[in-house]
């Protein structure tokens, strides 16, 4: 998929983020790139975003995972499937006020299975906040 389809992706799903819903949780986000199973976005942490000991909550880092994996895989061309394993490692902290850069790049897409990988990077120094990964079924 042409680097303009991928973005063109990305304008769509976002209106329907701003329409609400749970995925209204990604609305701060900006995307960067999405084409050829590749997704880049960046956010910077907000109050909505931390834990009560104010940092960058896991819950909505697995979010984060989740969405722009299957936003990089979707970039393929491919149907954006459903979770079949979810994993995400948390390596470092983040808290309100840092810039966190996202890259999600799709590893395989067969017939039936996709595997995707994503981590989360503080933007000042590149440091690891967390790794995630997910395998999606496909074959609609």
């Amino acid at each position: 998929m042409a680097a303009g389809k991928g973005m063109e992706l990305i304008k769509e799903i976002m209106k329907r983020v701003h329409k609400g819903g749970f995925d209204n949780v990604i609305k701060n986000v900006q995307f960067l790139s999405c084409a050829d199973g590749k997704c880049s976005a960046k956010f910077k942490v907000d109050k909505d975003q931390v834990n009560m000991g104010g940092g960058l909550h896991g819950g909505f880092t697995a979010t984060l995972v989740d969405n722009i994996t299957t936003y990089a895989l979707m970039s393929k061309g491919t149907h954006p499937g459903v979770s079949v394993d979810l994993h995400v490692s948390y390596l470092k902290g983040a808290k309100e006020g840092d810039n966190v850069l996202v890259d999600a790049t799709t590893v395989r897409a067969g017939k039936n299975l996709a595997y995707i990988e994503c981590e989360l990077r503080h933007e000042k120094d590149g440091s690891v906040i967390a790794k995630g990964a997910q395998t999606k079924y496909v074959n609609f």
